[in-house]
């Protein structure tokens, strides 16, 4: 059951990455549909975006994916053929910022020279 969840996760997260570029405008840069997780049920998905730009167009983005929500789960359910079709519960995904800030932080840390030779 796991490894069914699992393919039906990336072909929402695919689907969703072709249908949502095509149907929904943002002011933001970069959006992109990074992950998305269905529960063991199928009734409800989690979607985790990942936008290049500030707080407000990430909040602008999360606002517009909710607005079009039903309209994209209609598209979806074209596309996709599953028993019930899920809700789409729509998130930022900060991974990008916490691997933005992890490197960043490596770079300030000042490796003593090795003193072995």
């Amino acid at each position: 059951m796991k490894h069914r969840l699992e393919r039906v996760n990336e072909v929402i997260r695919r689907e969703l990455s072709e249908i949502v570029p095509r149907e929904v405008v943002f002011s933001a840069p970069l959006v992109t549909i990074q992950s998305a997780d269905i529960s063991p049920d199928l009734k409800s998905c989690k979607i985790w975006v990942s936008v290049i730009g500030n707080e407000e167009q990430k909040k602008e983005v999360i606002t517009r994916l909710l607005d079009k929500r039903k309209h994209l789960q209609h598209l979806l359910m074209k596309r996709v053929v599953l028993k019930y079709t899920p809700q789409l519960h729509f998130e930022i995904d900060h991974a990008l910022e916490r691997g933005d800030r992890i490197m960043q932080i490596l770079d300030e840390i000042e490796i003593p020279p090795d003193d072995q030779e």
